[in-house]
């Protein structure tokens, strides 16, 4: 007798993180090196290309840089044809300030070159493939990919290449999306719904479609990815720009007080009848040295570094200002199912009704669920094996009939043996027992109800016209969510969960997870409606989102996150895409904005305070020429006035190629509320700040003298 055995295996449920008070993961593993030679090559050609004035003078503290390394070296050659002494000094202070500008440009570079590297890496995954166009009249034609326009229609075999983007409108395949997504997994996609879209260059690996074709030419999802990804035209952000302003301003006073500088130090001179005026080398290296320039070389690479983050992380950011508005975030709204939850309700739990036995229901419950393939149905065989010890059974094929879930009985299960085992909703398992003749007892509609207080959904179990009892069925919030959900509060962001289901279910659950506020029943409009009292309040909205119907709310939001997976309205109503498709990729993207602005303000406060320490390092001994006095405030034993000023400048460029790294890879993030993270800052990089400069001067200025170059 030929017999089925199912054998069922659960699911694992993996923690939301392996470390859960950490809201930044591993980066992936393809992401380069942050030293690749092959990107520093290209960094290193490219920060020459970037001393073309045009082209620094958007920069303007690096520009006022370039303007005096110029000007020094004009002062130099000068010297040179006129024979003039004190060459050596000149010559240094002139080599070292053209370092500070190739040294800012080459921070720059970096951050450019490893979006260049990416885009490089997707560009080679376009290829001029053939495509199979339906004509009007039905027929196949095979055309190059790039002859298709939006709304021709392609069909697509097993092993075939996708030709463009488009959606699914007939049929079902799992797709190979690696070149895109750098995951191994093949997905599925079919017709209608929210796993319809589909992108070109992707491979059919089963079955077959027809796509309709949604992009021209240079207009598809790959082409958008790598203009993004190179970053050539990144525009600046609000804060970036706001910061530049800054520092542009501070260049300028600092400017108008070196030049004022010359007529005092030629008039007090002239009134001692002793001293030496300062040399336009050391006016300009005064200059170089007062105003912000490690910020100001390190603040676009800043930007463009933190938008590699997020790419690193498989997330395509469609502006800088997307990733910087995530870092300012103030409202979370997260979608239950799939990003608080598992997404897939897990039986926990067995509930008898009287007379019945814990043993008997869950055998019957496992044995209406052996041809249940969903997560749910799955999940009731796996508890009764672990709790009861009941393994697969062996049921005849012949002898029994399976029953499938439908959406017009609500109930599922199995026939065989005289017995008619059903397990579903409630309702409609009670009406099958009161139609074969059964009762059902006062208080199993309060034992159902009591489950859906809690959070859960119970699904009834019955035997003909027997009741036997409930299954309770689970959301099973993320491990580490409440953790998580606690550290985004910390940092002031509140947190909202978005689901379908009823109140009762919707408030259990959000409990559970932490989460500060609930919608429930949520339609559209209603989640568009909340985002705009939000913004209307004066806070900062992200969501995430995979359809059609999420695309107002996704392009009314402040952070829009869509799946990729999703329909191409969504993808193109987000200021983001996820190409892992994972709704709790959310948290982690304003994790990265955080850490960018974080890094911003760390690297600003250490510029500020850092040139507040060279004043006091270099002025005294700078100046010790022209006012004698002066040298009592020496109090670093700088030796000459020229190993001072060379030592400050070499200092000054040394300093911005220290911190390249600290640009790129961001300042390590915590999650700290404002206050905290102000002082963290303050005593990091403001005091760091302050004392780097007196050891590295004095240990520059002695070097000098050792070698006899000052």
């Amino acid at each position: 007798m030929s017999t089925v055995t199912t054998t069922p295996q659960a699911t694992p449920n993996p923690p939301l993180h392996e470390d859960p008070t950490s809201l930044l993961p591993k980066k992936l593993a393809r992401s380069r090196p942050l030293f690749d030679p092959e990107i520093v090559s290209r960094a290193t050609r490219a920060s020459f290309g970037k001393l073309n004035p045009v082209t620094l003078a958007k920069n303007p503290v690096m520009f006022v840089v370039e303007v005096g390394a110029l000007l020094t070296t004009v002062f130099v050659v000068r010297d040179i044809i006129a024979g003039a002494p004190g060459l050596k000094f000149g010559l240094q202070i002139a080599i070292w300030l053209w370092f500070t500008v190739l040294f800012a440009n080459f921070a720059e570079a970096m951050a450019e070159a490893r979006g260049k590297a990416q885009a490089d890496s997707l560009r080679k995954t376009k290829t001029d493939a053939l495509a199979k166009r339906l004509t009007a009249s039905g027929k196949i034609e095979e055309v190059t990919a790039s002859a298709l326009r939006a709304g021709d229609v392609v069909t697509c075999d097993a092993g075939e290449l996708i030709p463009g983007d488009g959606d699914v409108i007939d049929g079902i395949a799992t797709v190979d999306e690696s070149v895109i997504t750098g995951e191994s997994a093949p997905v599925i996609r079919e017709s209608g719904g929210d796993r319809s879209a589909v992108t070109g260059g992707t491979r059919v690996l089963s079955d077959h479609i027809k796509v309709r074709i949604t992009s021209n030419p240079g207009e598809t999802f790959l082409d958008r990815m790598i203009a993004l990804v190179e970053g050539a035209e990144r525009q600046k952000t609000p804060n970036e720009i706001a910061l530049n302003i800054l520092i542009a301003g501070l260049t300028l006073i600092f400017l108008l007080a070196v030049v004022t500088l010359q007529p005092y130090a030629v008039f007090s001179v002239a009134q001692a009848g002793a001293g030496t005026v300062p040399s336009v080398a050391v006016l300009v290296s005064l200059l170089v040295c007062l105003i912000p320039t490690t910020i100001g070389g390190l603040l676009s690479a800043i930007g463009i570094a933190g938008m590699d983050r997020v790419m690193q992380h498989n997330v395509l950011a469609m502006s800088g200002k997307a990733v910087e508005a995530a870092g300012d975030v103030n409202s979370l709204l997260l979608d239950k199912t799939g990003t608080i939850t598992l997404g897939n309700r897990q039986a926990v739990e067995f509930l008898a009704i009287t007379g019945v036995s814990d043993e008997e229901l869950a055998d019957a419950a496992q044995l209406s669920s052996l041809a249940d393939e969903t997560p749910e149905g799955r999940s009731v065989v796996v508890l009764a094996k672990e709790k009861y010890g009941l393994r697969g059974r062996h049921i005849p094929e012949h002898g029994a009939n399976f029953i499938p879930f439908s959406a017009y009985t609500r109930m599922s299960g199995v026939d065989f043996e005289g017995r008619e085992l059903r397990k579903g909703a409630t309702e409609a398992v009670t009406t099958f027992v009161k139609e074969h003749g059964g009762e059902v007892p006062g208080y199993f509609q309060e034992m159902s109800d009591r489950i859906a207080r809690n959070g859960g959904t119970p699904l009834a179990v019955a035997d003909g016209h027997r009741l036997l009892g409930i299954i309770y069925l689970k959301d099973i919030v993320k491990g580490g969510m409440k953790e998580r959900i606690g550290q985004l509060r910390t940092m002031g962001i509140r947190t909202i969960m978005i689901t379908g289901d009823n109140p009762l279910t919707a408030a259990a659950i959000a409990a559970e997870a932490g989460v500060d506020d609930f919608l429930a029943q949520a339609t559209p409009k209603d989640k568009l409606e909340y985002i705009k009292k939000e913004q209307v309040a004066g806070r900062l909205v992200a969501m995430t989102g995979d359809g059609t119907n999420d695309a107002p709310a996704l392009a009314q939001a402040d952070v829009g996150l869509a799946m990729n997976t999703g329909t191409m309205a969504a993808k193109e109503a987000g200021n983001m895409v996820d190409l892992d498709s994972n709704p709790t990729k959310l948290i982690e993207v304003v994790a990265i904005g955080k850490q960018l602005l974080i890094t911003r303000g760390a690297l600003t406060t250490f510029s500020i305070a850092n040139d507040v320490a060279k004043y006091f390092a270099i002025i005294p001994a700078m100046f010790m020429a022209t006012y004698p006095s002066l040298a009592k405030l020496n109090i670093m034993g700088l030796h000459t006035p020229q190993s001072a000023v060379l030592a400050a400048v070499i200092f000054n460029a040394l300093i911005i190629i220290a911190l390249v790294p600290l640009a790129l890879r961001g300042v390590k993030y915590r999650p700290l509320d404002a206050a905290s993270l102000l002082r963290r800052n303050l005593l990091i990089y403001g005091v760091g700040g302050i004392l780097v400069p007196f050891p590295g001067i004095w240990a520059i200025d002695q070097l000098l003298v050792l070698f006899h170059l000052a």
